[in-house]
Protein backbone atom coordinates (compact mmCIF):
# COMPACT_ATOMS: atom_id res chain seq x y z
CA UNK A 1 0.00 0.00 0.00
CA UNK A 2 1.03 3.17 -0.42
CA UNK A 3 1.04 6.44 1.83
CA UNK A 4 -1.96 8.59 0.36
CA UNK A 5 -0.31 11.74 0.56
CA UNK A 6 2.62 10.08 -1.41
CA UNK A 7 1.14 8.13 -4.11
CA UNK A 8 3.92 6.96 -5.87
CA UNK A 9 5.94 5.42 -3.13
CA UNK A 10 7.08 2.04 -3.80
CA UNK A 11 5.92 2.35 -7.18
CA UNK A 12 9.17 2.15 -10.09
CA UNK A 13 9.61 4.81 -12.80
CA UNK A 14 11.90 3.62 -15.72
CA UNK A 15 12.87 6.82 -18.20
CA UNK A 16 14.43 7.56 -20.77
CA UNK A 17 17.60 9.97 -19.89
CA UNK A 18 17.06 12.20 -17.12
CA UNK A 19 20.65 13.95 -16.36
CA UNK A 20 19.56 17.17 -16.41
CA UNK A 21 16.34 19.67 -17.21
CA UNK A 22 12.84 18.43 -17.70
CA UNK A 23 13.40 14.73 -17.04
CA UNK A 24 15.24 15.19 -13.64
CA UNK A 25 12.52 17.04 -12.37
CA UNK A 26 10.17 14.92 -13.32
CA UNK A 27 12.42 11.80 -11.79
CA UNK A 28 12.55 14.22 -8.57
CA UNK A 29 9.41 14.85 -7.90
CA UNK A 30 8.41 10.68 -8.04
CA UNK A 31 11.67 10.50 -6.21
CA UNK A 32 10.21 12.89 -3.28
CA UNK A 33 7.40 10.44 -2.67
CA UNK A 34 10.01 8.03 -2.62
CA UNK A 35 9.87 6.01 -5.94
CA UNK A 36 12.20 3.37 -7.10
CA UNK A 37 13.73 5.12 -10.21
CA UNK A 38 15.81 3.80 -13.27
CA UNK A 39 17.37 6.21 -15.57
CA UNK A 40 18.60 5.01 -18.62
CA UNK A 41 21.34 7.93 -19.65
CA UNK A 42 24.55 7.64 -21.27
CA UNK A 43 25.86 10.84 -19.82
CA UNK A 44 29.06 9.37 -17.86
CA UNK A 45 31.07 12.59 -17.72
CA UNK A 46 30.53 16.03 -17.51
CA UNK A 47 29.88 17.86 -20.79
CA UNK A 48 31.11 20.81 -21.35
CA UNK A 49 27.81 22.81 -22.41
CA UNK A 50 25.25 20.62 -20.59
CA UNK A 51 25.09 20.39 -16.53
CA UNK A 52 24.91 16.86 -15.11
CA UNK A 53 25.53 13.65 -15.78
CA UNK A 54 23.70 10.34 -14.59
CA UNK A 55 25.60 9.87 -11.28
CA UNK A 56 24.91 13.86 -10.37
CA UNK A 57 21.10 13.02 -10.96
CA UNK A 58 21.15 9.64 -9.31
CA UNK A 59 22.48 11.51 -6.36
CA UNK A 60 19.80 14.33 -6.60
CA UNK A 61 16.94 11.51 -6.97
CA UNK A 62 18.14 9.45 -3.94
CA UNK A 63 18.59 12.95 -1.62
CA UNK A 64 15.33 13.80 -2.81
CA UNK A 65 13.87 10.31 -1.16
CA UNK A 66 14.03 8.31 -4.16
CA UNK A 67 15.83 4.24 -4.57
CA UNK A 68 18.10 4.73 -7.57
CA UNK A 69 19.20 2.23 -10.27
CA UNK A 70 21.65 4.22 -12.55
CA UNK A 71 21.54 2.50 -16.04
CA UNK A 72 24.42 3.86 -18.24
CA UNK A 73 23.22 3.09 -21.56
CA UNK A 74 21.53 4.71 -25.52
CA UNK A 75 18.13 4.25 -25.60
CA UNK A 76 19.05 3.31 -29.49
CA UNK A 77 20.77 0.01 -28.50
CA UNK A 78 17.81 -2.19 -28.68
CA UNK A 79 19.95 -4.54 -26.10
CA UNK A 80 20.84 -2.48 -23.69
CA UNK A 81 16.96 -1.08 -23.42
CA UNK A 82 16.16 -4.99 -22.56
CA UNK A 83 18.80 -5.18 -20.26
CA UNK A 84 17.71 -2.03 -17.99
CA UNK A 85 14.18 -3.30 -18.48
CA UNK A 86 15.13 -6.26 -16.92
CA UNK A 87 17.28 -4.98 -14.45
CA UNK A 88 14.89 -2.85 -13.11
CA UNK A 89 12.10 -5.84 -12.53
CA UNK A 90 15.14 -8.02 -10.80
CA UNK A 91 15.52 -5.37 -8.17
CA UNK A 92 12.37 -3.32 -7.99
CA UNK A 93 10.23 -6.31 -8.48
CA UNK A 94 8.22 -4.39 -11.63
CA UNK A 95 7.47 -1.47 -13.28
CA UNK A 96 4.45 0.74 -13.01
CA UNK A 97 5.52 4.08 -14.84
CA UNK A 98 7.39 4.41 -18.15
CA UNK A 99 8.55 8.33 -19.01
CA UNK A 100 9.77 8.79 -22.54
CA UNK A 101 11.85 12.23 -21.85
CA UNK A 102 15.14 11.45 -23.83
CA UNK A 103 14.93 13.67 -27.04
CA UNK A 104 17.29 15.33 -29.54
CA UNK A 105 16.38 18.76 -31.53
CA UNK A 106 17.71 20.11 -34.64
CA UNK A 107 14.83 23.03 -36.05
CA UNK A 108 17.14 23.19 -39.00
CA UNK A 109 15.57 23.38 -42.46
CA UNK A 110 15.25 20.14 -45.26
CA UNK A 111 17.91 21.46 -47.06
CA UNK A 112 20.26 22.24 -44.61
CA UNK A 113 19.94 19.35 -41.72
CA UNK A 114 22.46 16.72 -41.96
CA UNK A 115 21.05 13.01 -42.50
CA UNK A 116 23.26 11.88 -39.65
CA UNK A 117 21.18 14.22 -37.32
CA UNK A 118 17.92 13.45 -38.72
CA UNK A 119 18.40 9.77 -37.90
CA UNK A 120 19.90 11.22 -34.23
CA UNK A 121 16.47 12.33 -34.00
CA UNK A 122 14.06 9.57 -35.11
CA UNK A 123 16.00 7.19 -33.32
CA UNK A 124 16.43 8.69 -30.09
CA UNK A 125 12.97 10.24 -29.89
CA UNK A 126 10.35 8.55 -31.83
CA UNK A 127 12.36 4.66 -32.26
CA UNK A 128 13.64 5.13 -28.44
CA UNK A 129 9.90 5.77 -27.16
CA UNK A 130 8.83 3.27 -29.17
CA UNK A 131 10.82 0.74 -27.90
CA UNK A 132 11.13 1.29 -23.94
CA UNK A 133 7.50 1.30 -23.98
CA UNK A 134 7.41 -1.82 -26.25
CA UNK A 135 9.57 -3.66 -23.45
CA UNK A 136 8.12 -2.09 -20.64
CA UNK A 137 4.38 -3.62 -21.65
CA UNK A 138 4.67 -6.99 -19.76
CA UNK A 139 5.80 -5.44 -16.61
CA UNK A 140 3.15 -2.53 -16.92
CA UNK A 141 0.45 -5.51 -17.51
CA UNK A 142 1.18 -7.13 -14.23
CA UNK A 143 1.42 -3.58 -12.61
CA UNK A 144 -1.96 -3.26 -13.80
CA UNK A 145 -3.59 -6.53 -12.64
CA UNK A 146 -1.90 -5.64 -8.89
CA UNK A 147 -3.62 -2.63 -9.27
CA UNK A 148 -0.67 -0.36 -9.10
CA UNK A 149 -2.31 2.75 -11.49
CA UNK A 150 0.52 2.04 -14.83
CA UNK A 151 1.65 4.87 -17.04
CA UNK A 152 3.13 5.50 -19.89
CA UNK A 153 4.10 8.89 -20.43
CA UNK A 154 5.26 10.70 -23.16
CA UNK A 155 6.70 14.04 -23.67
CA UNK A 156 5.91 14.85 -27.14
CA UNK A 157 3.37 17.31 -28.49
CA UNK A 158 -0.32 17.63 -29.75
CA UNK A 159 -0.42 15.99 -33.40
CA UNK A 160 -0.88 19.40 -34.80
CA UNK A 161 -1.22 18.68 -38.94
CA UNK A 162 -0.90 22.53 -39.61
CA UNK A 163 1.45 22.52 -42.20
CA UNK A 164 3.79 25.62 -40.52
CA UNK A 165 5.06 23.15 -38.29
CA UNK A 166 6.19 20.71 -40.74
CA UNK A 167 7.12 23.36 -42.84
CA UNK A 168 9.20 25.05 -40.20
CA UNK A 169 11.53 21.78 -38.87
CA UNK A 170 10.15 18.60 -41.15
CA UNK A 171 13.03 16.48 -39.55
CA UNK A 172 12.08 17.65 -35.79
CA UNK A 173 8.41 17.51 -36.36
CA UNK A 174 8.40 14.19 -37.81
CA UNK A 175 10.50 12.62 -34.91
CA UNK A 176 8.45 14.37 -32.38
CA UNK A 177 5.24 13.54 -34.07
CA UNK A 178 6.61 9.78 -33.96
CA UNK A 179 6.22 10.21 -29.95
CA UNK A 180 3.09 11.64 -30.53
CA UNK A 181 1.90 8.36 -32.73
CA UNK A 182 2.97 6.25 -29.99
CA UNK A 183 1.28 7.70 -27.68
CA UNK A 184 -2.08 8.05 -30.21
CA UNK A 185 -1.54 4.09 -31.02
CA UNK A 186 -0.25 2.41 -27.50
CA UNK A 187 -3.45 4.42 -25.93
CA UNK A 188 -5.66 2.44 -27.66
CA UNK A 189 -3.91 -1.16 -28.19
CA UNK A 190 -3.45 -0.69 -24.19
CA UNK A 191 -6.79 0.55 -23.16
CA UNK A 192 -8.10 -2.88 -22.52
CA UNK A 193 -5.20 -3.70 -19.96
CA UNK A 194 -5.81 -0.74 -17.94
CA UNK A 195 -2.82 1.43 -18.44
CA UNK A 196 -2.81 4.80 -19.34
CA UNK A 197 -0.64 6.20 -21.94
CA UNK A 198 -0.76 9.86 -22.48
CA UNK A 199 1.50 12.27 -23.92
CA UNK A 200 2.46 15.94 -22.01
CA UNK A 201 3.63 19.17 -23.93
CA UNK A 202 4.70 22.60 -22.00
CA UNK A 203 2.76 26.02 -22.98
CA UNK A 204 5.81 27.78 -22.91
CA UNK A 205 9.35 27.24 -23.66
CA UNK A 206 11.36 25.72 -20.76
CA UNK A 207 14.64 26.82 -19.05
CA UNK A 208 16.53 24.26 -20.44
CA UNK A 209 20.45 23.64 -21.87
CA UNK A 210 17.97 22.72 -25.05
CA UNK A 211 16.51 26.05 -24.89
CA UNK A 212 19.61 28.27 -24.19
CA UNK A 213 22.05 26.42 -26.74
CA UNK A 214 19.90 25.49 -29.33
CA UNK A 215 16.72 27.71 -29.73
CA UNK A 216 16.89 30.94 -28.32
CA UNK A 217 19.53 31.86 -25.70
CA UNK A 218 19.59 33.45 -22.94
CA UNK A 219 17.06 35.71 -24.03
CA UNK A 220 14.78 33.12 -24.86
CA UNK A 221 15.24 31.41 -21.19
CA UNK A 222 14.08 34.93 -19.81
CA UNK A 223 11.04 34.73 -21.59
CA UNK A 224 10.42 30.96 -20.30
CA UNK A 225 9.12 29.08 -17.37
CA UNK A 226 10.92 26.30 -15.18
CA UNK A 227 11.07 22.60 -15.98
CA UNK A 228 9.38 22.40 -12.20
CA UNK A 229 4.81 23.30 -14.30
CA UNK A 230 6.76 20.22 -16.24
CA UNK A 231 7.10 17.76 -13.32
CA UNK A 232 4.00 19.00 -11.35
CA UNK A 233 2.30 18.41 -14.44
CA UNK A 234 3.65 15.20 -15.07
CA UNK A 235 2.92 13.95 -11.47
CA UNK A 236 -0.84 15.28 -11.63
CA UNK A 237 -0.74 13.13 -15.28
CA UNK A 238 0.95 10.00 -13.43
CA UNK A 239 -0.93 9.59 -10.03
CA UNK A 240 -4.52 10.06 -12.17
CA UNK A 241 -6.45 6.89 -12.44
CA UNK A 242 -4.65 4.94 -15.53
CA UNK A 243 -8.20 3.51 -16.55
CA UNK A 244 -9.74 6.62 -16.88
CA UNK A 245 -6.57 9.00 -17.84
CA UNK A 246 -5.43 7.75 -21.23
CA UNK A 247 -5.04 8.92 -25.07
CA UNK A 248 -4.42 12.53 -23.76
CA UNK A 249 -2.30 15.23 -25.44
CA UNK A 250 -1.81 17.21 -22.58
CA UNK A 251 -0.39 21.03 -21.82
CA UNK A 252 1.09 21.50 -19.06
CA UNK A 253 -1.16 24.22 -17.36
CA UNK A 254 -4.10 22.89 -18.59
CA UNK A 255 -2.73 19.88 -16.49
CA UNK A 256 -2.70 22.17 -13.70
CA UNK A 257 -5.65 24.27 -14.37
CA UNK A 258 -8.06 20.90 -13.80
CA UNK A 259 -6.19 20.35 -10.55
CA UNK A 260 -7.57 24.01 -9.28
CA UNK A 261 -3.52 25.54 -9.92
CA UNK A 262 -3.99 28.56 -11.67
CA UNK A 263 -1.36 31.26 -10.39
CA UNK A 264 1.48 30.35 -12.38
CA UNK A 265 3.56 32.96 -10.90
CA UNK A 266 6.16 30.88 -9.19
CA UNK A 267 7.25 28.94 -12.25
CA UNK A 268 8.43 31.87 -14.23
CA UNK A 269 12.03 32.37 -15.07
CA UNK A 270 11.81 36.13 -14.57
CA UNK A 271 9.16 37.43 -11.94
CA UNK A 272 6.83 39.66 -13.33
CA UNK A 273 3.74 39.75 -15.82
CA UNK A 274 6.14 40.04 -19.17
CA UNK A 275 4.77 37.94 -22.18
CA UNK A 276 6.32 34.61 -22.70
CA UNK A 277 7.70 32.35 -25.47
CA UNK A 278 4.81 29.67 -26.61
CA UNK A 279 6.49 26.57 -27.40
CA UNK A 280 6.72 24.89 -30.75
CA UNK A 281 3.68 22.76 -32.00
CA UNK A 282 0.96 25.40 -30.02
Amino acid sequence: MTDAAKPLAGRTMIMSGGSRGIGLEIAKRAAADGANITLIAKTDAPHPKLPGTIHTAGAELEAAGGTVLKYLGDVRDDEAVADAVQQTVARFGGIDMVVNNASAIDISPTEILSMKKYDLMQDINCRGSFLLSKLSIPALKESAQAGRNPHILTLSPPLNLDPKWAGMALGYTIAKYGMSLTTLGLSEELRKYGIGVNSLWPRTTIATAAVKNLLGGEEMISTSRTPDIYADAAYLVLTSPAKDTTGNFFIDDDVLAAHGITDLDKYRVVPGDGPLTTDLFL
